[in-house]
């Protein structure tokens, strides 16, 4: 921990203000509403990132505050999908270059449409994943619009 990650210099070049907060985690409970209460933030403004695969869409990212669970019919009627389920964790990686508890929305091996839950407007910063557990970056709501080029949506009930 305390390099940069790829994800927090993506943020940075495309000239956004990005602060890393670290915490100590552990690997047998990698909740969020961990992360958020070690940064001291409220879990509403801590967003997971979740990777979901539907039939017709494939890969889909989608945000979350870490207090709540994603609702797969919203997730999937954003996707532009019938359905979306949650890929297996350990596909993870291969997929997006991140492992469980460390997967941020910035610097996926390949860009995958991205969707944030309409929470994120009740903020001006939130917090993601830099990219590493034990890592976060709170930054700007505009960074994922502009870096991530996520789109808001309803994603939790």
């Amino acid at each position: 921990m305390g390099s940069k990650t790829n994800a927090v210099r993506l943020v940075q070049q495309a000239g956004f203000a990005c602060e890393e907060a670290f915490y100590e985690y552990d690997e047998n409970d990698l909740n969020g509403n961990h992360a958020a209460e070690a940064i001291g933030l409220p879990g509403e403004q801590v967003f997971k990132t979740l990777v979901a695969r539907g039939p017709k869409t494939g890969i889909n990212v989608f945000c979350i505050p870490v207090c709540f669970e994603l609702d797969l019919k919203l997730a999937a009627k954003a996707a532009g999908d019938k359905s979306i389920e949650l890929i297996p964790v350990k596909e993870l990686l291969g997929l997006t270059g991140y492992i469980r508890g460390g997967c941020s929305p910035f610097g996926m091996k390949k860009k995958y449409p991205t969707y944030i839950d309409e929470t994120c407007q009740l903020n001006d910063t939130i917090a993601v994943s830099a990219g590493e557990r034990g890592h976060q970056m709170i930054i700007p709501v505009e960074a994922l619009f502009s870096v991530a080029g996520a789109v808001i949506a309803e994603l939790i009930m």
